[in-house]
């Protein structure tokens, strides 16, 4: 039998949309526009790093916007939804939402804003910041721009590796990895601005794609071989076996640009994923841990359908497979009746078998399909039914969640006493602080 102690499956029930519009003051920031908006800006700027669904964050907004008002043209005020933007959120150590960011006279290391939360506050506490930042150039201090110095953006320069006529058939040619190589000019602007950037992506793309360099004024045999005629020029060598399918690369100069083109390339190379039937913990595990999505199907027993037809749906499954390999993502299935504290977690069976569900194990939220189990039923529901919301088992504060059974607790249990659950105000990391935290709030005999 599975054990479910190990599955805790947290929904929280969250808004399609994020928190600020083109109608506010507040400047909405994706990966796209940051570096641009803000870190090359000279201006001191506020950022919150915010989720749709937190109510934290939902009860900032109103104050955030009248902090924006109050404060426009002298010190900007943006935010990110950082639960769609995560890579952003992850390069300024966000954990938690909301988290607020002061960028001042060096955009590369930003404080934390530890303030009020209502907007006289924020305009206090933004209005001091400035005149510290400002007082700190009349006494010769940094510029708040920070964009176009070397170094900073929190990249480690020895995650390039350092490539030369001598070393790049055995480093590149002959590797399995996919590498993408930067033929530059040490006098070149361009390359100079490039660097942080290069380094950032280098590191957060580490263990995945190699990133190299190649001074192609000292190493001229590679550069000539690729048709290097310009710099920087950056080419993309796919992983496996090396010939003469060298790509360009044409995707942005920032490091988030640089890490989902690599990632998105990395993605169309990748095999069909296996369907695996799910018979133990270590299966699920295995197939779904170290993805951010996991396709999870509940196939009708083989004595209520023939080999025949169960062959059916894993070719559709099979199909599907192939057809998100990009994104991926873990898939599993199970027979009917097998494993059904799986089947509880997940409310699979309830419109019958057989039934699929997506489930998020990083956002610890999961979706149940409800249409038909078939190539396009399945496919609209991965397609466009990943981000709704209308799953919820029951709500507090505006939070709506669904919890598996696990070693501690009873799924009966959390339903019937869920007026006296908070936790949509916790931070759970673990399986533990999850039963230290239910304890603190539930008497011990409700997890008899």
């Amino acid at each position: 039998m599975l054990r479910t102690g190990l599955l805790v499956l947290i929904m929280a029930v969250a808004s399609c949309y994020g928190l600020y519009g083109p109608g506010d003051d507040v400047i909405v920031l994706t990966p796209s526009n940051f570096h641009k908006t803000v870190i090359e800006s000279n201006e001191l700027w506020l950022v919150e790093f915010y989720a749709p669904w937190c109510g934290h964050c939902k009860a900032l907004t109103p104050e955030w916007k009248k902090a924006a008002t109050a404060l426009k043209g002298v010190v900007k005020v943006g935010a990110v939804d950082a639960d769609e933007h995560r890579g952003l959120g992850g390069q300024y150590g966000v954990q938690g939402f909301p988290t607020i960011k002061v960028f001042g006279a060096d955009k590369f290391k930003p404080t934390d804003y530890q303030g009020p939360r209502q907007a006289q506050g924020i305009v206090e506490s933004a209005l001091s910041a400035a005149s510290t930042m400002v007082k700190s150039r009349l006494s010769g201090g940094k510029s708040s721009g920070g964009g176009k110095r070397s170094g900073g953006s929190g990249g480690n320069k020895e995650d390039v590796i350092e490539l030369t006529d001598a070393n790049f058939e055995s480093e590149v040619l002959n590797s399995e990895d996919m590498w993408l190589v930067e033929f530059y000019a040490p006098w070149c602007g361009h390359c100079k601005n490039l660097a942080p950037h290069w380094a950032s992506a280098a590191t957060e793309l580490k263990g995945k794609v190699k990133l190299g360099a190649l001074d192609a004024t000292v190493h001229s045999v590679m550069a000539s071989r690729y048709q290097v005629q310009g710099f920087p020029t950056i080419k993309m060598f796919p992983a496996g076996k090396k010939g003469s399918d060298v790509v360009d690369y044409d995707g942005g100069r920032t490091s988030s640009d640089i890490v989902n083109w690599a990632l998105d390339k990395l993605a169309e190379n990748v095999p069909p994923p296996e369907v695996v039937q799910l018979t133990e913990q270590s299966v699920l595990s295995s197939a779904c841990d170290d993805h951010q999505l996991c396709i999870v199907s509940v196939l009708p027993h083989i004595l209520d359908c023939q080999s025949e037809c169960r062959n059916k749906y894993l070719k559709t499954l099979t199909l599907m497979g192939n057809k998100y390999k990009k994104q991926m993502w873990g898939w599993v299935w199970a027979e009917a009746g097998q494993q059904l504290e799986l089947e509880q977690t997940l409310d699979i069976g309830g419109f019958g078998y057989p039934a699929l569900a997506a489930v998020n194990s990083r956002k610890l939220k999961f979706s149940l399909m409800r249409g038909s189990f078939s190539e396009a039923g399945i496919n609209e529901f991965l397609r466009s039914k990943l981000g709704e919301t209308s799953f919820g088992q029951w709500c507090y504060d505006n939070c709506c969640y669904i919890l598996s059974q696990c070693n501690i607790l009873r799924l009966s249990i959390v339903k019937t006493r869920r007026d006296n659950l908070l936790i949509c105000k916790l931070k759970l990391e673990t399986l533990a602080d999850l039963r230290a935290s239910l304890l603190a709030i539930v008497p011990p005999m409700a997890f008899d």
